[in-house]
């Protein structure tokens, strides 16, 4: 039993937006031994976490029995006593209504060192996402934090109401929802005029967020007909007004709307970024993972006789790096290459080919085999000698081709893809219950794990339903109709980038646009 004892960190998870998560608290995700985590922290930021770290829910809602604060001011202590690094992640901010008091107060009784990493609160973030700046220069020079849902242990209520009612700044109320009615009666009979403006902001933050705006005369009326339910920030004052010209979040194209991304856990921060600056949300949900291959020998000996080529071409991003850190092994480098034409299917494959030093001769329109013929239209083939560094299993069009013109053509495996390992039950509920209203592919391979994933076909079509479909380019776009998909979308240009913005288009023209009701505006 080890005798060393560990750290307990309070960690703010923020507001529900993953990117609004400090710096500090990524770095104590990333070496913690032990995660407390609870409903309102968004459970994208369990990917910081090493997979060797033990994972304990203690959330309030939705998930079955919420724990005792007590038991979870033991479980901290416990992990830490044992000298492991705890992190409880807290929504918002641990200090914020969020009784990280309380729980930095026993871990300090227990005579254990603890950091405390503020989180970016939701009574702040929250109402800025919904275009409602809390203070405002000629609106509002101040604004009060109140709980919305007071210790019931209470003998008396510790709010203030008579004061809250005559200022003359912003309120902001978090956990409110259940007492709204109450605490606008509370407002109004303190003498709160009816006609001041407030808002209701489910989900601040996040795709799913939901504004309502009304007055304290009628916004109690408003969010039950929107059916607002917890976890809410209620804003009451004059800057609420400023909503109809700074709801800057809700209007992006995207906004609302949740793809699914299976590219490659490694290569899926790249459409995501994409997909979260036009306000989406993306789930990851890796079909394929990029791995070495079985056997580097058929490599090996092409790298022994590397002058015997005058082509190389490469087929995908992919096949760089593993090409390039073979040929050092061997003692080499870029120099090693001179004299070679050197072909790239794309300007990201070139782009990453640039970082060895090496600038592609050739780069197709077509970011594909075809493309690549077409690009080598009118140039001599017969009897060039071409090396291709490409995935295990690929399309043969492209070397047999290249055959047929009179080239020697040797393939080799530089990687290979396989189907990594899913959470198969959690993606079926997804699909099940329509949470996820576009699925990505970014290649063939994508769209035959995605198929292999359910128990059958008539599964998978069942539960993707209507769902949209949207494909990097025509080859993966056959492969999803094979599989008996109905495709909506196709990038223009075989690129991430290009597959954002034929999503970003199909949403705007094509897709039913939310309807905008009063109670939102």
């Amino acid at each position: 039993m080890t005798t060393q004892k560990g750290t307990v960190y309070l960690v703010g998870a923020g507001p529900g937006d993953p990117k609004l998560l400090t710096l500090r608290g990524k770095e104590c995700l990333e070496q913690a031994d032990v995660v407390l985590y609870d409903y309102l922290a968004n459970e994208a930021l369990l990917g910081h976490v090493s997979p060797r770290a033990e994972l304990l829910y203690v959330g309030r809602r939705g998930r079955g029995q919420y724990r005792d604060q007590s038991e979870i001011n033991r479980l901290l202590i416990d992990h830490a006593q044992a000298g492991k690094r705890v992190v409880r992640l807290k929504g918002g901010d641990p200090f914020v209504f969020g009784r990280g008091g309380e729980e930095a107060e026993a871990v300090a009784a227990a005579g254990l060192e603890f950091e405390i990493v503020p989180g970016v609160t939701a009574a702040v973030a929250a109402p800025a996402y919904a275009g409602i700046p809390v203070t405002h220069r000629t609106l509002a020079s101040t604004v009060t934090f109140v709980t919305g849902h007071e210790d019931p242990t209470k003998d008396r209520s510790g709010v203030e109401w008579p004061r809250l009612a005559t200022a003359h700044g912003t309120l902001v109320f978090l956990m409110g929802m259940t007492n709204l009615p109450k605490i606008v009666q509370c407002l109004r009979a303190e003498g709160k005029d009816g006609t001041t403006p407030a808002a209701v902001i489910r989900w601040g933050t996040r795709v799913s967020q939901q504004t309502v705006i009304g007055t304290l005369d009628d916004i109690v009326e408003k969010a039950a007909a929107a059916h607002m339910e917890p976890p809410t920030v209620i804003v009451v004052g004059e800057v609420v007004r400023l909503r109809a010209h700074l709801n800057w979040f809700e209007r992006r194209p995207l906004f609302g709307k949740r793809i699914l991304v299976t590219r490659p856990k490694s290569q899926a921060p790249e459409f995501s970024n994409l997909i979260a600056a036009s306000g989406g949300e993306a789930v990851e949900c890796p079909t394929i993972e990029i791995v070495s291959p079985e056997d580097w020998a058929p490599l090996d000996r092409a790298l022994t006789r590397l002058a015997t080529y005058n082509w190389l071409i490469f087929t995908s991003v992919n096949g760089i790096a593993p090409f390039m850190t073979r040929l050092a092994e061997t003692q080499r480098d870029a120099r090693a290459l001179a004299g070679f034409t050197i072909c790239c299917i794309g300007p990201r494959t070139a782009e990453t080919l640039s970082a060895y030093g090496l600038r592609a001769d050739v780069i197709p329109e077509q970011f594909q085999a075809e493309g690549i013929l077409k690009a080598l239209t009118g140039r001599q083939m017969r009897g060039a000698r071409i090396l291709i560094p490409r995935a295990l299993v690929a399309r043969e069009i492209l070397p047999d081709q290249l055959r047929a013109q009179g080239a020697d053509v040797d393939v080799v495996p530089v990687y290979r893809t396989r189907r990594p390992a899913v959470a198969t039950d959690r993606l079926i509920e997804q699909l099940r219950t329509r949470a996820i209203d576009i699925i990505s592919f970014t290649s063939s391979s994508t769209v035959r794990n995605f198929v292999e994933l359910f128990s059958s076909k008539e599964e998978m079509l069942r539960l993707v339903g209507e769902t949209t479909i949207a494909c990097i380019g025509p080859i993966t776009a056959a492969t999803a109709r094979e599989a008996g998909l109905t495709v909506q979308v196709m990038a223009g240009q075989n690129t991430i980038p290009a597959l954002a913005d034929g999503i970003v288009q199909y949403v705007t023209t094509q897709m039913d646009r939310r309807p905008t009701s009063a109670a939102s505006r």
